[in-house]
């Protein structure tokens, strides 16, 4: 062990190649993995500030909030099921934002809510009408408090009244107000998808002394099945482009996963190579193999450890430089940890390789000359 860290001091230069490919990988593996949180988290940031425990849908809508409706009576059936505390009601319409000094074509993609019950970091009173709270990715437009944006072809006007952070949904900023704002909105600019007084798109439910899939069951049976119940984390799944998203990015950090494991697996092997006369001293020292392939192995981690550091702070540059709503990039500790910790196996599974020649070298043999 003390033999392998003297070389890497005195001979680093013999690592730099391995070093360098790792780091590369190191950096892409944090930016695919920063580039899948963020487009994640602007697409599903509505609902995981949702502070109920279950989002009621109608059943025919396919869990989805466009095409959901709920009308009066069905949330009286709700409100009415034993475990349910609350049923606030949800609703949203994507429409194009006009600034003052900008051009008529030069929109902004807003998608507007109207809530009862208040999501994580809103005032449980929503704001009066015609007034929204806005997430603070706005800040990038030249949105500040005070700013109206009007919204759609009717040109809706609402003003911020404040900001709050990660709310984005399907990537786009997000307002929130009052449902009677959201209701006016919608029926102004989309008369086809009109909706009458009381009638809301979802139900965000919170439940007490009961778990969520019973109470789930029990809402939609007391409803009779005319809605689909679902807990905060299956509406996000549910959400369109989420799963196939989450599963492409998975699969090519898999692949670049594979690539490390097979540049260690490389380079080891040949450092193995190019040491099996020193090995075959070592072993008549009375070095076992185990000793051996543990000398390897730490080399190859304290490399890789090097290449997860270089790789992390060039992920957490990335985050500080790329501008708020541009590029949808969102560096976390877990995401650093997470890549540190893969690329480490990878790098244990690399060295694994290299174990079967160590245990083969003969003392006699490596020292003669023979392999």
């Amino acid at each position: 062990m003390n033999l392998a860290l003297k070389e890497l001091r005195r001979r680093p230069g013999r690592f730099s190649v391995a070093t360098v490919i790792l780091t590369l990988i190191a950096v892409l593996l944090m930016f695919l993995g920063g580039l899948l949180d963020g487009l994640i988290a602007g697409s599903t940031g509505a609902l995981r500030a949702q502070q109920g425990d279950l989002i009621v849908f109608s059943s025919t809508s396919q869990d989805s909030l466009v095409r959901s409706r709920i009308d009066p009576e069905v949330k009286r059936k709700v409100e009415s099921v034993n475990g349910v505390e609350s049923a606030g009601g949800l609703g949203s319409v994507q429409l194009g934002g006009r600034l003052a000094g900008r051009g008529p074509r030069d929109l902004v993609p807003i998608v507007l809510f109207g809530y009862e019950s208040a999501p994580g970091g809103l005032p449980s009173t929503p704001p009066p009408p015609g007034e929204a709270w806005a997430d603070d990715s706005l800040r990038s437009e030249g949105v500040e408090e005070g700013t109206v944006i009007r919204l759609g072809p009717a040109r809706s006007p609402v003003k911020v009244v404040g900001f709050v952070s990660d709310t984005r949904y399907s990537g786009q900023s997000t307002l929130w107000g009052s449902l009677p704002t959201w209701r006016a909105v919608q029926n102004q600019n989309r008369p086809d998808a009109s909706t009458g007084p009381g009638v809301t798109q979802a139900l965000v439910v919170e439940g007490g002394g009961i778990g969520a899939t019973a109470l789930a069951d029990a809402i939609d049976k007391a409803t009779g099945g005319v809605t689909s119940t679902l807990t905060v984390a299956q509406s996000i799944d549910a959400l369109p482009g989420v799963s196939s998203q989450q599963s492409v990015f998975n699969q090519i950090i898999g692949i670049t996963i594979v690539i490390a494991i097979i540049v260690v697996a490389l380079f080891f092997a040949l450092i193995t190579v190019e040491r099996i006369g020193l090995y075959g001293v070592l072993k008549a020292l009375g070095a076992g193999s185990g000793t051996l392939f543990a000398g390897v192995l730490l080399q190859a981690v304290i490399v890789t450890l090097i290449a997860c550091g270089i790789g992390a702070l060039a992920g957490l540059v990335l985050d500080v430089l790329i501008p708020p709503g541009s590029i949808p990039f969102s560096l976390s500790a877990g995401r650093v940890l997470g890549s540190s910790f893969f690329l480490l196996l990878a790098a244990v599974i690399g060295c694994a390789f290299s174990l079967r020649r160590v245990l083969r070298i003969d003392p006699a043999t490596a020292i003669g000359g023979g392999q």
